[in-house]
């Protein structure tokens, strides 16, 4: 980690930051006290989930606050001059030339209709940093930089002609092109891969050392402070419950809520050894997937094949987890299990029913036995209906029940999977992300499946929410002997609740069998490079 002379002043001091948000007469407080600061060279991670404060107070200190949002009190001093109450233009002079944002969402905050290399370019343009003769050739050096092949290339694309982790390249590039002393990433990996998550983190950290910026890592994932932080803040409410150093706040944490987030965490997690279950023993497979391949159509007449001859077998109780990066054919394995999309080749069998021959009333009924809850809760609920309407409607469309036994039904499972009566009536918007997840697990439910499908069903969750929704699957899994397919890109989380996996690599199998054997003798690079680059490394290795 970083060393920093004492003498060395801070390039930022936060002291006693309060920000409150106006809600029609009334205003409610969201940072509290706030105080910390970061010397050059160092890297800062605030943690925290959903609502504790950290992205307001990533945003106050560049002067990107919503509309409604307010200092109410505190300063923010960058190098010893407090700007905390500058106006726009102040602070047009210094974001992106002092202090430059790393967003965590590179698809909202890419402009559609430009060039990358206009994008990239106008940084120099606004603050008249190059000649315009200039311009081209240092943005292609930018992009070369940060490692995006073909350069020239990228530089007149769209932002859609590029992956995720290519867009968030581009995001760095503008956010370092004026050597900025004061980088903030706001939750800059937690859409991306986790392999694209470990290089674009380490391209961050390789850009601080070369530059000497200090870096503001605004985060949920302790695994990733654990790798990457000097020192952590942890924030719950808008409260500072510690801060310090990293190896100090992770090994010897003095706040209940660190040793919360830490309990919660997968990547932190002891490996479990989870046999398969194997019931009287006899083989009791229910999920049978047999040279399974998918094509697409491609330019001309050429063919696409998103899945190439993957079999995988599932014994029925157990989790069988699909990981691997985006692209690698995941969706389109489970689109063809669920029936959504007809295989090109190959055999699957749901509890002894072969899809290929199901067409009609039968692949209707047959979609009974198996259910997919997705990773987005909030898009694929109905926002007009109420939490009860949402779960009871499976049942309209597939069971000949009266309306009060349909919704009596859709109670019953609302309460099991730990929902609130109060929140029956309410509508999606009104509930948690967390309680959303609920509502798409029980809807999943309600029909007495015997396969669910979970498609990164916790990937958009805070830690502890995450922890709290993987413990009721596992709950449930238990109680009503439900087989899980679980896609994910997270391995820390397959680790912790899978039996066993498949690993894709573009459409292939590159490894499979009992999650154990695995992770510990790894038979592909591939798989090698996934086990590595899940975070929390260093904190295992120490410990």
């Amino acid at each position: 980690m970083t060393v920093i002379p004492q003498q060395v002043p801070p390039v930022l001091e936060v002291e006693g930051l309060c920000i409150a948000y106006d809600d029609g007469s009334t205003a409610r407080r969201a940072v509290h006290d706030v105080s910390f600061r970061i010397n050059p060279g160092e890297v800062i991670a605030l943690v925290g989930e959903s609502g504790s404060g950290k992205t307001t107070t990533a945003q106050s200190i560049i002067g990107l606050l919503a509309a409604n949002g307010r200092l109410e009190r505190g300063t923010i001093k960058l190098n010893g001059t407090d700007i905390a109450r500058w106006t726009d233009r102040q602070l047009e002079t210094v974001r992106g030339a002092r202090i430059s944002l790393v967003p965590q969402d590179p698809g909202n905050s890419l402009n559609p209709v430009k060039t990358i290399g206009a994008q990239v370019g106008e940084i120099f343009r606004i603050h008249g940093a190059l000649r315009p003769e200039e311009i081209d050739d240092r943005v292609i050096s930018l992009l070369s930089r940060v490692g995006l092949s073909e350069p020239a290339l990228r530089a007149r694309q769209y932002p859609h002609e590029l992956s995720g982790g290519m867009r968030q390249r581009v995001l760095i590039a503008i956010a370092i092109a004026l050597r900025p002393q004061l980088i903030i990433a706001d939750e800059p990996t937690s859409a991306l891969d986790v392999t694209v998550q470990r290089r674009i983190l380490d391209l961050i950290d390789e850009l601080r050392a070369e530059y000497g910026a200090a870096v503001l890592l605004v985060t949920h994932d302790l695994g990733v402070a654990a790798d990457r932080a000097d020192r952590i803040v942890v924030l719950q409410n808008g409260r500072i419950q510690e801060q310090g150093a990293a190896s100090v706040v992770l090994a010897a944490p003095r706040s209940p809520y660190t040793r919360q987030l830490l309990a919660a965490a997968p990547s932190f997690a002891a490996p479990v050894s989870r046999p398969p279950k194997v019931r009287s023993g006899v083989q009791d497979d229910i999920v049978v997937v047999d040279g399974l391949v998918r094509e697409f159509a491609g330019v001309g007449k050429s063919r696409f094949r998103a899945v190439d001859d993957l079999s995988f077998r599932v014994r029925r109780g157990s989790t069988h987890a699909i990981v691997g990066e985006s692209g690698s054919g995941k969706t389109t394995t489970i689109r063809s299990i669920v029936g959504f999309d007809k295989p090109t080749a190959g055999r699957i069998e749901i509890d002894g029913t072969d899809l290929s021959g199901l067409t009609g009333e039968d692949l209707r009924q047959f979609r009974r036995k198996i259910q997919l809850v997705y990773q987005n809760p909030y898009g694929s609920l109905d926002p007009r209906q109420s939490i009860l309407q949402i779960v009871a409607e499976p049942l309209l469309n597939f069971s000949r029940l009266r309306r009060a036994d349909r919704e009596e039904k859709a109670r019953a499972i609302l309460a099991r999977v730990g929902l609130p009566e109060d929140a029956f009536s309410r509508r999606p918007h009104a509930l948690s992300g967390g309680q959303r997840q609920r509502v798409a697990i029980a809807r999943a439910l309600v029909l007495d499946p015997q396969v669910v499908v979970l498609d990164e069903a916790v990937s958009a969750l805070d830690v502890s929410v995450q922890a709290r929704i993987l413990a009721l699957l596992q709950e449930l899994q238990s109680d009503l002997g439900l087989t899980y397919l679980f896609v994910s890109h997270d391995l820390a989380v397959v680790r912790q609740i899978s039996d066993t996996v498949s690993v894709l690599k573009d459409g292939r199998l590159v490894d499979g069998g009992a999650v154990s054997e695995v992770f510990e003798h790894p038979s592909s690079d591939y798989t090698r490079e996934l086990i590595n680059a899940i975070p929390g490394q260093k904190r295992r290795a120490a410990a």
